[in-house]
């Protein structure tokens, strides 16, 4: 009798193992052509302009106080070139400064943007694999899978694509020339 059910057993877990649905898609494929991802696109490159613009404008005062001092260098009193070249450095610091300030927040905006259409897409993977009855739905674009059998996993990039409502032949928004990197 226990040879009997240990032999079953060996027969029926390797059929329950075949038994499995699995699919993939494509990350990159889905959220370029989202339109919250242009939206959010369009934002970022209007947020890095306005930092592009500051930085700017702090680098043009720096050149020009330090085009007056180069001028004047000669003809100032010992103390007051010392106190120039203090401002000049503190200017200097400070235009640093807000660079790494205004690129952290530029990444920071970056996240917050994304991370709404990152959970939208989740739970639509999510709603497709409970719909398709699938043990696992892989991102081919997160995750190194290197081989992926066609036969035994389905692409489902497309219903994805259909469960958030886009065209299947829509074309992915222009990337942002200074969107950070995820």
């Amino acid at each position: 009798m226990l040879k009997k059910i240990a032999l079953l057993l060996l027969l029926v877990a390797p059929m329950s193992l075949f038994a499995q649905k699995f699919a993939h898609f494509r990350s990159m494929d889905i959220i370029p052509v989202m339109p919250e991802y242009a939206k959010a696109q369009t934002d970022i490159q209007a947020l890095s302009k306005q930092y592009e613009d500051e930085i700017k404008r702090s680098a043009e005062e720096f050149n020009k106080k330090y085009a007056e001092y180069q001028q004047e260098q000669q003809n100032l009193p010992q103390n007051i070139q010392e106190r120039r070249q203090k401002e000049l450095q503190e200017m200097m610091e400070k235009g640093n400064q807000f660079q790494q300030e205004a690129q952290q927040q530029l990444d920071k905006s970056y996240r917050e943007m994304m991370e709404p259409i990152y959970k939208k897409l989740e739970d639509a993977v999510k709603a497709i694999g409970a719909a398709g009855g699938y043990t696992y739905v892989f991102d081919l674009n997160r995750t190194d899978i290197p081989y992926i059998d066609e036969n035994a996993s389905k692409d489902v990039t497309n219903d994805i694509k259909t469960k958030l409502g886009i065209s299947l032949t829509a074309v992915p928004a222009a990337p942002a020339a200074a969107a950070p990197a995820n």
